[in-house]
């Protein structure tokens, strides 16, 4: 996915967003770049890839070069940025958060309206922010070109941009991913994660509405075009999976959401007389540990750790490119306690179920140390579809979904009609949907979290959470 970090101030600020970007290393492991000004120096940019080197020892050199009251920082699933763009409004960098579904097509529209050319990457693919740059362009001003470039855009598009004098923010019109400003004595910042400017000395300011563009300088914050708060549709799998657990959201904190998504699933188990006689409650390191720790204290059965997840070396489970090799690197992190498995009857809990191929490998691991059952708990419903507005996974096919397969192998194309049945484990489709799941991946039994307990674990009114991957509603 990515997140960006950009700041201004009347001293020096580059090395806030050095250490700014680096916080949102969890949203990205493909590339990192900053970006600042000077009068003395003009613009100075840094892109580096992060696939096998984290973002602090890549551009621990950079900073010590690099110079700017104003700068901005990226980490990115997808292209290099930020990139440095030269029209009629000048030069200015510019980096993005989303996905454009329909980018062949405004290339195509665009060379055909006179734009001589767009530098094409090593894969043919263009820039996004090259892109976006040209489509920005077609406008007079910055506003009137975002709002221009988020109208023709099929997906989701949040950015910044940095100018000579200012940085411009713009949150996608539906408020998909957070936007936060932060302020302190010397200036402002902005940042995807709230947490990232906290230890910087830098206090929340406000969080920007969904479909608002903002400019920053060292002086203020200015609005330079109004939101609209009731299109908010704000990705609810932030808060279940991809949100750093002191991350607030819509002034929701992930931690204390997926503590209580567990206490509602645990209560849901108990209601339906579906809680399983089990040794320990265990969550799958390390979004899925929360998750549990809630089911634990809901249905009072001890919370145990019988796998430890070794990070001091090991990378992300997803970075490398190989499916085989993402999941080799998932099962070398996780290190069992022999004497937590042997034996014992445990009941995991995990932020998702995507493909199942790490979990299986998981579950077949604790039958290997001796678990006497394995249970399973998903700390959000059937994933049904691949996000068509984040870059929120590298499936090819939705039929890599593990849900999606076992649907189509049951029903074919009609499957989907039902989609509300298989997310049920109260219907005939959903319990076959369940069992299905549970032969293949050797569980004793699973159990989803409902779309209702998941909304109200965070607490917000359903009509402004997307949902799409669960339910395929926009």
């Amino acid at each position: 996915m990515g997140g960006f970090f950009g700041a201004a101030s009347t001293n020096d600020c580059v090395t806030d967003v050095f250490f700014g970007t680096d916080y949102h290393s969890h949203l990205g492991t493909r590339r990192g770049g900053m970006t600042s000004y000077s009068e003395e120096l003009g613009f100075q940019r840094n892109i580096h890839s992060i696939e096998n080197s984290p973002f602090r020892t890549k551009f621990d050199s950079d900073v010590d070069k690099m110079r700017g009251r104003l700068c901005i920082g990226c980490i990115s699933d997808t292209d290099p940025q930020p990139i440095l763009v030269r029209s009629k409004l000048g030069l200015y960098a510019i980096c993005s958060v989303g996905i454009i579904r329909n980018s062949e097509e405004l290339v195509q529209e665009l060379l055909e309206k006179g734009c001589s050319n767009f530098e094409a990457m090593s894969s043919g693919a263009i820039n996004s922010g090259d892109l976006i740059g040209a489509l920005i362009a077609q406008k007079d001003s910055f506003v009137e070109g975002i709002r221009y470039a988020q109208s023709r855009i099929d997906g989701t598009m949040s950015l910044i941009i940095l100018t000579k004098d200012s940085i411009i923010a713009a949150r996608d019109n539906t408020g998909k991913l957070p936007i936060v400003i932060g302020k302190r004595s010397d200036g402002f910042c902005l940042s995807t994660e709230s947490f990232a400017f906290q230890k910087l000395g830098y206090d929340i300011y406000r969080e920007m509405i969904a479909g608002e563009i903002v400019r920053i300088t060292a002086d203020g914050c200015e609005t330079l075009s109004e939101g609209d708060a009731s299109k908010m549709k704000m990705c609810t799998f932030m808060w279940t999976y991809y949100g750093y657990p002191n991350a607030v959201y819509e002034g929701v904190t992930v931690e204390t959401m997926r503590t209580r998504n567990g206490e509602i699933m645990a209560e849901n188990d108990m209601k339906a007389g579906r809680l399983p006689d089990v040794d320990y409650i265990c969550g799958i390191p390390d979004s899925g540990t929360p998750h549990a720790i809630g089911y634990a204290n809901k249905s009072g059965i001890p919370f145990a750790r019988p796998l430890i997840k070794y990070t001091p070396t090991w990378p992300r489970s997803f970075m490398p490119s190989s499916q085989s090799l993402r999941n080799q690197v998932a099962k070398m992190k996780l290190i069992p306690v022999h004497e937590l498995i042997a034996g014992k009857r445990l009941l995991f809990v995990d932020d998702s179920i995507v493909r199942g191929t790490q979990m299986r490998e998981t579950v077949e691991f604790l039958y290997e140390h001796g678990a006497k059952e394995v249970h399973m708990r998903s700390a959000c419903p059937p994933i049904m579809r691949s996000c068509k507005y984040l870059n929120f996974s590298r499936s090819t096919s939705e039929m890599e979904l593990i849900a999606r397969q076992i649907i189509d192998e049951l029903e074919g194309a009609d499957g989907l009609k039902y989609i509300s049945e298989y997310s049920s484990s109260d219907t005939e489709r959903g319990k076959r949907l369940r069992d299905e799941i549970c032969r293949r991946l050797k569980l004793t039994s699973l159990e989803f979290q409902t779309l209702e307990g998941t909304v109200k674990a965070v607490g917000l009114p359903e009509c402004n959470l997307c949902s799409y991957c669960w339910s395929g509603r926009e």
